[in-house]
């Protein structure tokens, strides 16, 4: 297949599958999801991306009908049915079908879906341009909910500045970026603000922090402010897409860029462990 979607068993290219209007993800954006990678048909760090997964599906009371060992074995076989190794795979799940109703509905069964399309990793040597926007999204970004209107807004605005990404900021304080988690790296420390409920602490951050202890580089999760951000010997961005790329240019002004060696090390580590992860 070229692309693949997947909704409880009805498997379709993505064009042709469809899903009732009266889904909650419709409506409410009731639901929860996670997004990873492939290659060679080997999915990127599934166990955790899928533990994520459900950690925000039961922090919502979503109790998906499918256990995370299941998941994992659906997705092995989905992916066999590709054109191509290299892809990218979004999993959610809803809370359930029924009418609009703000409760949640009685005997709700959550609604899985999965899409499948080619797609490989951003160049993580390739350096971003971020500009900075006020964050407005809710206190449950822990969360991976589907409600992402504050997320899309930021992105455009990125898009149109002719940026890669926008960090946000509440007050002075920087929580995180539109889709990425941000790392600051001063004087031999790197920072990343703690994972608490303003921000979505993805995989990407939890590899890149592994990796900084394991090469002796102290990590801090603590709050910083947009002064300190500028002012940063580095910014690096991290995702499941991304993996960990250099910021140097922020609201059109040169930053970072004052550490390249040590940044490149993290990126060639990080390259290596998603290569040695999906090899064959």
């Amino acid at each position: 297949m070229q692309t693949l979607g997947y909704y409880n068993g009805e498997i379709a290219e993505l064009d042709r599958l469809a899903i009732p209007v009266l889904d909650r993800a419709c409506y409410f954006g009731d639901g929860v999801y996670d997004v990873t990678y492939s290659r060679k048909y080997r999915v990127f760090a599934m166990e955790e991306h899928l533990c994520k997964l459900f950690q925000s599906a039961g922090a919502v009371g979503i109790r998906p009908r499918i256990s995370q060992k299941e998941l994992c074995a659906l997705l092995c076989s989905l992916l066999r049915r590709m054109h191509t190794g290299e892809n990218r795979i979004y999993i959610q799940f809803s809370r359930g079908t029924g009418t609009r109703n703000h409760t949640f509905p009685k005997d709700a069964k959550p609604n899985l879906l999965i899409m499948i399309e080619p797609a490989s990793l951003r160049d993580p040597y390739k350096p971003m341009k971020c500009i900075t926007r006020p964050d407005t999204r809710f206190y449950h970004c822990n969360v991976k909910s589907l409600n992402l209107l504050p997320n899309v807004l930021a992105s455009e605005a990125a898009a149109r500045s002719g940026a890669d990404e926008c960090i946000l900021h509440r007050g002075e304080t920087v929580t995180e970026c539109a889709h990425s988690n941000l790392f600051l790296f001063q004087g031999g420390k790197m920072a990343t603000h703690p994972a608490d409920e303003q921000i979505y602490a993805g995989t990407g951050r939890a590899h890149l922090m592994e990796l900084c202890r394991a090469v002796g580089i102290p990590v801090e999760e603590r709050a910083f402010s947009l002064s300190e951000l500028k002012k940063a010997d580095e910014i690096l961005v991290t995702s499941a897409s991304v993996l960990c790329a250099p910021v140097l240019e922020l609201n059109g002004v040169p930053v970072g860029g004052k550490a390249p060696g040590t940044v490149r090390a993290l990126q060639d580590a990080l390259l290596k462990q998603f290569y040695d992860e999906t090899s064959l």
